[in-house]
């Protein structure tokens, strides 16, 4: 059975991106999110190539599958986020060359964060001109991912794949004024592309436990595309330039371990490092000659972040009720990169602590699989005072943010 073609596929649509660790994702897989995503010691199923890619070497049948994703937001800076769709999935297949060797391509979103809010509530922040401005972001990330695992002996298994990835980058906000006028609405819309690669090492020094570890390298996604402000030519200027900038994704250090201290039980824990200090300002190069100029004397031609680096501590646990029913839960804590200093309502970043349950039902190769994760964001708030009297919240959005996310989740398989 070991020599027979597998093929794994998994969609997943998300009504909206919620952000986790920076702009992480890191519910890939139901049954990883319903054990808190501490899946690094274990990575036993279709999303393997995410968390881990020596865990590849554990697949050995047949199987195919789908599932949802449902993330309402709620955020608060006298204001709420509105209700927006963005669709995101990720697909797998595996073929195993022989006993050792299995080779895979994955296809997935590892990252996004959007928000969009309605303008009637910021107008105030367009003062004197009491416009209002629509207000969105969407960034995100689909990687594509080739991957091998060889499987060195009972003990040892080790994987790589190569990321491919391409990136959007849209945001939509108000321009400024200068005086009398009003600048009017600022667009901009990029993609562009970047190259990275996943290692995975997995462990087995007996049937009770696994251990893992991932290293997930720094991309760095070159960005193009144009750049609108609705009322630029009233001061003679090109209303529109092309721009480009590179954001670099960070590199991803994980951990974790699997334990089985009874045959129906399974206890993981995870620790999953993010370098998001990467991210710490965001030059963007204007092709028209006068674009530069202006945006220049304007400040607006480096967006300052000055994110910082994140640990998650993660933990989950997958009890066998029965033969065919499964009892998963888990918990973690995801801090947020996001320094009061440059949070904004385009990109809100919370400390959220987060709990999951799921269950999961097998039977003569089919297996349906249900989970819910509650994300709980600690309340930020950044005074006008800050922002009025301290150099370093220049780049902030003074205003009380607050968000919470539910994740209802459900995954279909059949294995043959």
């Amino acid at each position: 059975m070991k020599k027979i073609l597998i093929a794994l596929l998994c969609l997943t649509l998300l009504p909206a991106l919620a952000l986790a660790n920076g702009l992480n994702l890191n519910s890939l897989g139901s049954r990883a999110l319903a054990m808190g995503g501490a899946f690094v010691g274990l990575a036993d199923d279709f999303s393997a190539i995410y968390w881990n890619p020596a865990g590849m070497s554990q697949i050995s049948s047949k199987t195919s599958g789908t599932y949802t994703l449902q993330i309402p937001m709620l955020g608060t800076v006298d204001a709420k986020t509105q209700a927006k769709h963005y669709l995101s999935g990720m697909a797998a297949y595996y073929h195993p060359i022989n006993d050792k060797i299995v080779v895979g391509l994955g296809v997935y979103v590892p990252s996004g964060l959007g928000a969009s809010w309605d303008g009637d509530d910021f107008v105030l922040t367009t003062y004197p001109y009491m416009h209002s401005y629509e207000i969105m972001s969407k960034v995100g990330l689909v990687t594509i991912a080739p991957g091998l695992s060889y499987k060195i002996n009972d003990m040892f298994a080790v994987g790589a794949a190569l990321n491919v990835n391409y990136g959007m980058f849209d945001i939509k906000r108000w321009a400024g004024g200068l005086g009398l006028l009003d600048f009017g609405q600022f667009e901009m819309s990029l993609t562009g592309w970047g190259l990275g690669a996943t290692i995975g090492l997995l462990v087995k020094p007996s049937d009770m436990i696994s251990i893992g570890a991932t290293f997930r390298t720094a991309s760095k996604i070159s960005f193009k595309g144009d750049t609108t402000i609705a009322n630029l030519a009233l001061l003679g200027l090109p209303g529109s330039s092309e721009v480009e900038l590179d954001i670099t994704w960070p590199m991803w250090l994980a951990a974790g371990v699997a334990v089985r201290p009874i045959p129906s039980l399974i206890i993981t824990g995870d620790l999953q490092w993010s370098k998001w200090s990467v991210v710490d300002k965001i030059e963007l190069s204007y092709t028209d000659t006068l674009w530069q100029i202006f945006m220049a004397a304007a400040g607006q031609d480096e967006l300052q972040m000055r994110w910082k680096d994140a640990l998650q501590i993660r933990f989950g646990l997958e009890y066998k009720l029965t033969q065919s029913l499964f009892l998963r839960g888990g918990y973690y804590n995801d801090p947020s990169p996001v320094p009061d200093q440059t949070i904004m309502p385009l990109l809100p970043s919370f400390n959220f602590n987060a709990l999951t349950v799921g269950l999961g039902y097998a039977l003569n190769g089919l297996n349906i699989e249900v989970g819910f994760e509650y994300l709980m964001g600690q309340e930020r708030t950044v005074s006008l005072a800050d922002k009025l009297t301290n150099p370093d919240y220049a780049f902030s959005t003074p205003g009380t943010y607050g968000m919470n996310i539910v994740v209802p989740n459900i995954s279909v398989s059949y294995k043959f």
